[in-house]
C-alpha cells in the first residue's frame, strides 16, 4: 500500500528506484483504517440492520413470554432465551461487500493489485473493519436485555465472552459476501448473500427450546450449527460456564469460518489470477 505504482522512479540523482512492499501489518492496517472510515461515513448502510432485529426482540417478548413461561419449569426467562437470537440477526451478513463491489466497478482493486501489497489483506482490512462494526451492533442489543431485567449467570465475564462470540459468528459469516462478491462483481448478488442465513436462522432453536421440538424440525436443528451459537449464547446467560455448550458453539463459529473463509479467499485468487 505504500507504492502506488510498479514504474521504477527515477529520483534527481539518476538511480533507479522500485517500489518495495510496506510489509504485512502495514498493509493490514492502511485497509482496515480505510474501510473504517468509510463504513462510519455511510450510517444507513448499518442502522437498519440494528432496527430490525431490536424491533422483532422487543415484539417477540411481548408477545410470546407469558405464553411460552407458562409451558416451561418456573424461572424459564423467555427474554434470556430470545435475546441471543436477536443478537445473531444484528450481526450475521454485515459486511463491506458492497464496498468491495465498488471498488471493483470503479477500477479501485484492480489498481491495488498493481502495488506490492499483501493480497490477503485485501480482504483481512475489510473483515477487521467488520468485526468492529460488528461488535458495535451487538453492544446495543446486549445493553437492552440488560435495562429489560436480564440476569446474566456469568457476570460481567460471560458478558464480554457472550459479544465475543456474536463478533466470531458474524465475522466467521462476511466470507459469503466476499465471495460472491468477487466472483461476480454484482450488487444484487451480494445484497441477496443474506437468504443463505434464512435456513439457518429458522430452521433452529430460535423461538422453542430444543426439547420442546419434534419431527423433522428437530432432525434438522441438530444439524444446523445456529442452534449450537444460540446454545452456546444461552448458557451464558442463562445456565453458567456450562463449557460443554460453549465448545459446541465455538466449533460451529469454526466451521462456518473455514467454509466461507475459504470461499472467499479462493474468490479473491481467483480475480487476482484473471487480473
Amino acid at each position: 500500500m505504500s507504492a502506488t505504482t510498479t514504474t521504477p522512479i527515477t529520483p534527481a540523482h539518476g538511480e533507479r528506484v522500485h517500489p518495495r512492499a510496506a510489509g504485512f501489518i502495514a498493509d493490514w492496517r492502511t485497509v482496515s483504517l480505510r474501510a473504517l472510515r468509510l463504513t462510519w461515513r455511510d450510517p444507513e448502510a448499518f442502522g437498519p440492520a440494528l432496527a430490525i432485529p431490536l424491533f422483532f426482540f422487543v415484539v417477540n417478548v411481548g408477545a410470546l413470554q407469558s405464553f411460552v413461561e407458562v409451558s416451561f419449569p418456573a424461572g424459564f426467562d423467555y427474554k434470556a432465551f430470545q435475546l441471543p437470537v436477536a443478537v445473531v440477526f444484528a450481526v450475521t451478513g454485515v459486511s463491506r461487500a458492497n464496498s468491495l463491489v465498488i471498488d471493483i466497478r470503479d477500477g479501485y482493486l484492480d489498481r491495488l493489485l498493481l502495488t506490492p501489497v499483501r493480497r490477503g489483506t485485501l480482504l483481512l482490512g475489510l473483515m477487521t473493519a467488520d468485526f468492529v462494526l460488528i461488535v458495535a451492533l451487538a453492544l446495543p442489543v446486549m445493553i437492552l436485555g440488560l435495562i429489560l431485567g436480564i440476569h446474566v449467570a456469568t457476570g460481567v465475564a460471560g458478558i464480554l465472552l457472550f459479544v465475543l462470540i456474536a463478533g466470531m459468528w458474524g465475522l466467521a459469516f462476511t466470507g459469503f459476501p466476499y465471495a460472491i462478491a468477487l466472483r461476480t462483481g454484482n450488487p444484487t448478488a451480494v445484497n441477496n448473500a443474506f437468504l443463505l442465513f434464512f435456513p439457518f436462522a429458522f430452521l433452529t432453536t430460535a423461538y422453542l427450546p430444543e426439547e420442546a421440538m419434534t419431527g423433522w424440525l428437530a432432525t434438522a436443528a441438530k444439524f444446523n450449527p445456529t442452534t449450537y451459537l444460540l446454545g452456546a449464547m444461552r448458557a451464558l446467560l442463562q445456565t453458567g460456564w456450562a463449557w460443554g455448550e460453549i465448545g459446541k458453539g465455538l466449533l460451529a463459529i469454526a466451521g462456518i469460518g473455514l467454509l466461507s473463509f475459504g470461499l472467499a479467499f479462493r474468490s479473491l485468487r481467483g480475480r487476482v489470477n484473471r487480473g
